[in-house]
């Protein structure tokens, strides 16, 4: 199941995010921006999530971070993230275990928006 959430603002819709259901896990894409000044989920674009990572891209160092921020602004468990795709590429796919199509966009909206 895939689900594409748009946010209006201002009366226009601009931001949304493409998330794949499979069973008890949602699948997002993402693209990460390693070596930024600070950690942040930036926001959405084409239905990717943007986000910034303080660590380097270098030994997984920017994977680490990411896991850690997005348990963070999830409110999850760091193990029940996993990143399915693009371990050395900016474009990632992540695995949320747990979690449904609606809390995740509950959770991300307020910090993107």
């Amino acid at each position: 199941m895939c689900s594409i959430r748009s946010f209006v603002v201002d009366g226009l819709p601009f931001l949304y995010l493409k998330v794949i259901m499979s069973g008890n896990e949602a699948r997002i894409s993402l693209r990460v921006y390693p070596g930024a000044a600070r950690s942040a989920v930036v926001g959405f674009a084409n239905g990717v999530l943007r986000v910034k990572v303080a660590a380097p891209p270098v030994k997984g160092k920017a994977n680490r971070e990411l896991i850690v921020l997005l348990s963070q602004v999830l409110g999850v468990a760091k193990g029940t993230l996993t990143i399915v795709k693009g371990h050395t590429s900016r474009s990632k796919v992540l695995a949320i275990d747990g979690l449904s199509q609606e809390d995740i966009m509950e959770r991300l909206s307020p910090i993107v928006t």
